[in-house]
């Protein structure tokens, strides 16, 4: 089956999201200036809703105070009290702080999953899923590459 007809007739049946145009986030760069600041791994997860190797991101291994912010613009997302190790090889956090992501359906053909990216600068951080510890139950599976920790 070619790929592309299918996925457009999800989006004809409205499966597909409907992203949030890039001048609508507080933040916004170029192609050319995102790339610039970037690796090109970073680009690919971020800016074209990639994914990093499981167990390559040092901050799946962070354990101190402080508090995880984007690479992308700075904004502070995820304190470090809400992250716990999910067994899946990248930083999992149980919650976000208030305003700092959103959410967007990521249909794929086993499911529909959720998105999560920056509020601020919209780049893509990870999914989230239904299968974290109390308090929330939620697990923000989250790509490092995504992620600056600042030490309290």
């Amino acid at each position: 089956m070619n790929r592309r007809p299918f996925l457009a007739g999800l989006a004809a049946l409205g499966f597909a999201a409907t992203p949030k145009p890039a001048a609508a986030f507080e933040v916004t760069r170029t192609k050319a200036q995102w790339k610039a600041m970037l690796t090109p791994l970073q680009y690919n997860v971020m800016r074209e809703e990639g994914t990093e190797r499981a167990f390559t991101s040092p901050l799946n291994d962070e354990k101190r105070a402080g508090t995880f912010l984007c690479r992308g613009c700075e904004l502070p997302l995820y304190p470090s009290k809400t992250k716990f190790d999910s067994g899946t090889g990248w930083p999992s956090f149980w919650q976000a702080l208030p305003n700092a992501v959103e959410t967007k359906p990521d249909p794929g053909l086993f499911g529909s999953r959720t998105e999560c990216h920056c509020r601020r600068c919209g780049s893509h951080l990870g999914h989230i899923f239904d299968d974290g510890p109390k308090p929330t139950g939620k697990r923000h599976c989250i790509n490092g590459v995504s992620l600056v920790f600042r030490p309290a």
